[in-house]
């Protein structure tokens, strides 16, 4: 088996890895870091969404080899874990963007990458078509809408853009 190194939420990790193993599967049962989801592995879902060397990717149809010396950034990485929510995250809590959770920390990795990609001044249209691809099974999607638009807000100048 491969040695495979890279770098999760600013530390680095290394591991023999079978090539056939996902990202999502290296993420969550190697290093427990169980807030990246597995929902419905053929990438329809978005409840894996990851950041990989910065951008937004679908870790479940990812293998874990192709990230050799890349720099991986997951939900439990995006704040500091002594610090305060990341914009982002305290958009969602603050505008009940989440019911069950299962899709959460893929659409704040999603909605993180759309802000870097798209500025902070989202309009509704732009926010639900770059959401084509993370799916919600509890909610209309109208309180997750409001909670990119007011995170990539929030997101405007803060420290922790990304």
């Amino acid at each position: 088996m491969p040695v495979v190194s890279m770098t999760v939420n600013g530390k680095a990790v290394s591991a023999d890895v079978d090539i056939r193993t996902l990202l999502v599967q290296y993420l969550r049962e190697s290093l427990r870091l169980t807030g990246t989801h597995v929902g419905c592995d053929t990438s329809q879902c978005g409840a894996c969404v990851i950041h990989l060397d910065g951008k937004a990717v679908k870790s479940c149809t990812t293998l874990a080899v192709q990230c050799e010396g890349s720099n991986v950034l997951t939900i439990e990485g995006l704040a500091a874990p002594d610090g305060p929510l990341h914009p982002m995250q305290e958009a969602f809590r603050e505008n009940h963007g989440l019911q069950c959770g299962f899709c959460t920390p893929g659409m704040v990795m999603a909605a993180v990458d759309m802000v870097n990609r798209k500025g902070n001044e989202l309009d509704e249209h732009t926010i639900r078509q770059e959401l084509d691809g993370n799916l919600c099974r509890c909610t209309g999607y109208h309180n997750i809408v409001k909670s990119i638009a007011a995170g990539a807000k929030a997101m405007k100048g803060s420290s922790q853009a990304a």
